[in-house]
Order: structure tokens, then C-alpha cells, then sequence
């Protein structure tokens, strides 16, 4: 009798080399779960081989276009929805299926798939919606936002189990209906080539004549969802009291074009722009920096966290985080860094000069932020899910013998 290997199917928008934040966490569960032994398969949009697929991963591009917008509009979301529900149905049958929440809509389709594969169901949420569309500019009538938040409510209670990136999304998910035990946290880890580099040996801060400047980075997504006034505020006021502190942009979204209007009309030199990196200039690109910063509106608790704090910590830096205190993102702060609040430019500047004048405090704290960084990699999230998925197959299908996991050799 040939031993039987249980089976993964994972759903999402994009997948590497497509630009996303989800779509390079997938990457790094998939390769991971492989290397576990679980057969993986992953749907996503897009054309062409499977080149640069990570191995034993199985990719299944539906052939439409990947929107490069990091929020397309809802037209191409629908697009997108339709194109990978439909893929996933014409697969052969798998045991596990996985949305994620790209589009945001893709919960709705979990049950339908994992009826059709005869799978246990497990939703990934990155983000809660529709709950973060206000906050990311997407306005709904009243009745049909109502219509959708409880259809969404309906289709997470109907998975066999909701992986939720922070505490305080899980809160909120339980809030909304989602049966407790069925939720359970999977925090995101920092990208595989975030990592340390010294100052003095980093090519991305000598290139862009940064030496002996204190750089304060935003690296990553400038949504909506990030209000940038106490940062401009800042910038206003450091500019010439502080001619060696330099801000650096790094990144794209939504809420950049307005960003850099207003650095510019205000003549703020003091803030540099650079555009999004790629994975092999990560290391380099985050520890330009002396100190990172992070912001999130305080609406948007529970309904995201801010994937960037853990690259900053995997560079070895500390990190601002500007945002609700209650927040997963500034529990994980502490310690490394500070929460402030995101509207005060007055006491984040001042913030700032003290850091700058202490370089101990940055070498302590961010000594400790390569330690959290550290004490939760892509390989601690592969063995939870696998053990999480394990659990619900075994749960379903051991009254029957239909499936047994293959021994270790």
C-alpha cells in the first residue's frame, strides 16, 4: 500500500514574484509545509510557468492580469475572486483548503470550496473585512455594507478554523460571531531576508550619502490606513533644529502621492523618498536605518497589524509605533521601542532627539528586537498550521481510516 501524504491547497490574489505582503508570507508557509511533507498546491492569479515557485510547491496561475496596485479597486477584486474560485473548483481534491484575504471577499468562497474538495476549511485573515474598507477609502451604502459584513460572518463560522495574525484581530473576530474555539493567533514573521547589517558595511546608506545622519525609516504599504500628520509634523520640526536627522521613505500605496505633495510644499529636505525594494536589497534597505516608525489609525484595531514592525525588528532597530495602545503591534513594541500617539509631531520630534543623542538606548533596544525577531520565524509558523491542520483532519476523518500521516523516516 503507497503511503498517503496529506494535501494543502492554498488560495490568494498573489504569489511571488507578484508584489504583497501576503502573497510573500504564503511563499514562505508553502516551501515550509513541503519540506514538512504536505502535498502543496497554491491558486493564484496571473500567467506563466511556475518559475521561481518555491520546491514541492505546485502553482496554478488562473491567467488573469495581477492588479500591481496595492489596493486595486473593487472591480478588479471581483475580477480576481471569480478567477480563483473557479481554478480552485477544477482541482483535483485536496484535504486542506486555505483562503486568505486577498481579495478581501475570498472567505466567501472557502466553504464553497472545501465542500466541493471534501477538505477541512481554514481561513488566513491578514485583515478583517469588510470592517477595514471605510478605512482604506472603499464606502459601501449602509445596507449593502450590512448585507456583506453578515454574509462574511456567516461564511468564517462555517470554516473549520480562523487563523487571525494578532490577539487583537482575534478579539475582534470573536466579537463579530466567530466561535472562539475555532479561532487561534498566527502572528506574521519577518521576511527570511530581513536581517542585520552594519552601518558602516551598508552599500543602500552610503548610496544615498547618509553617513553620519540619524535615518529615520518607514519602510513598506502608505495606505489609508496609516495617518502620516504626526510624521510631517516632525519632519516640519526637525528640519532645522536637527539638520542631521534625515526621514526615509521607503515604499509605495495609496496614501504616498499625498505624502510626498505635502513634503514637498512644505520644502521639507529633510525626507528622502526611495521606492520599493526588492527581497535581495531588504537586509540592507531596513538597516539603513537608526530607527524605524510604524503607523496604524486607531479605527483599525483588530483589523490589521502592520506587517513592517517585524522587518524592523529582524534589522535589529527599535521602532516607533504610532498607534492605538491596545494594539497587537504595540505589545510587541514594548521593549524595543515606544508607542505614541500618531497625531502628536511635537512629542514623536522629541522623541527622536533622544534617540539620535543616544546611541546605547538604540544598540539595547534594538539588540532586543533582533531577539523578537528571532523567537518566531516562517518555521514556527509551519509547524503550528501543520499541527493545526493535522488536528482538524484527524478530528474529521479518523472515524473512517481515510487518512493517516505518513511516519517520519
Amino acid at each position: 500500500m503507497h503511503p498517503y501524504y496529506p494535501s494543502i491547497l492554498f488560495v490568494n490574489r498573489v504569489f511571488p514574484p507578484d508584489r504583497g505582503a501576503t502573497g510573500r508570507c504564503l511563499a514562505d508557509l508553502a516551501e515550509r509545509l513541503a519540506a514538512l511533507g504536505w502535498r502543496v498546491t497554491v491558486v493564484a492569479d496571473g500567467a506563466g510557468g511556475e518559475e521561481g515557485t518555491p520546491p514541492g510547491v505546485t502553482l496554478h496561475r488562473t491567467g488573469g492580469a495581477v492588479d500591481g496596485r496595492e489596493r486595486p479597486d473593487a472591480r478588479s477584486y471581483l475580477d480576481s475572486l471569480r478567477r480563483l474560485t473557479w481554478r480552485a473548483l477544477r482541482l483535483p481534491r485536496h484535504d486542506v483548503v486555505v483562503t486568505m484575504t486577498d481579495p478581501p471577499l475570498l472567505a466567501r468562497a472557502g466553504p464553497l470550496l472545501a465542500a466541493r474538495h471534501r477538505a477541512v476549511a481554514i481561513h488566513w485573515s491578514q485583515d478583517v473585512y469588510p470592517a477595514l474598507l471605510p478605512h482604506l477609502g472603499v464606502r459601501l451604502p449602509a445596507p449593502l455594507f450590512g448585507l456583506v459584513e453578515r454574509s462574511m460572518t456567516a461564511a468564517l463560522r462555517r470554516h473549520d478554523a480562523v487563523m487571525a495574525i494578532g490577539r487583537c484581530m482575534a478579539k475582534r473576530l470573536a466579537g463579530a460571531g466567530v466561535p472562539e474555539d475555532r479561532l487561534t493567533v498566527l502572528p506574521n514573521w519577518p521576511d527570511p531576508h530581513a536581517r542585520s547589517i552594519p552601518r558602516e558595511a551598508n552599500g543602500f546608506r552610503t548610496a544615498l550619502g547618509l553617513e553620519g545622519c540619524f535615518v529615520v525609516a518607514y519602510s513598506g504599504n502608505l495606505g489609508l490606513a496609516h495617518p502620516m500628520g504626526g510624521v510631517l509634523a516632525a519632519a516640519a520640526r526637525l528640519r532645522r533644529s536637527d539638520p542631521m536627522v534625515r526621514f526615509l521613505m521607503i515604499g509605495e500605496g495609496r496614501g504616498h502621492a499625498a505624502f510626498a505633495e505635502a513634503v514637498r510644499g512644505q520644502g521639507l529636505g529633510n525626507v528622502l523618498f526611495q521606492p520599493w525594494q526588492p527581497p535581495e536589497r531588504l537586509a540592507e534597505s531596513l538597516s539603513c536605518a537608526d530607527l524605524h516608525v510604524a503607523v496604524m489609525a486607531d479605527a483599525a484595531e483588530g483589523l490589521m497589524v502592520p506587517s513592517k514592525l517585524a522587518g524592523a525588528q529582524a534589522a535589529g532597530r527599535p521602532c516607533l509605533f504610532l498607534g492605538p495602545p491596545g494594539s497587537e503591534a504595540a505589545h510587541r513594541v514594548r521593549g524595543c521601542g515606544m508607542v505614541l500617539d500618531p497625531d502628536d509631531g511635537a512629542f514623536l520630534a522629541e522623541t527622536v532627539r533622544r534617540y539620535a543623542a543616544d546611541p546605547r538606548r538604540c544598540a539595547e533596544e534594538g539588540a532586543r528586537a533582533a531577539a523578537v525577531a528571532a523567537s518566531w520565524t516562517a518555521d514556527d509558523a509551519a509547524l503550528r498550521v501543520s499541527a493545526l491542520a493535522e488536528g482538524l483532519l484527524r478530528r474529521r476523518v479518523v472515524a473512517r481510516g481515510a487518512w493517516r500521516r505518513v511516519p517520519d523516516a
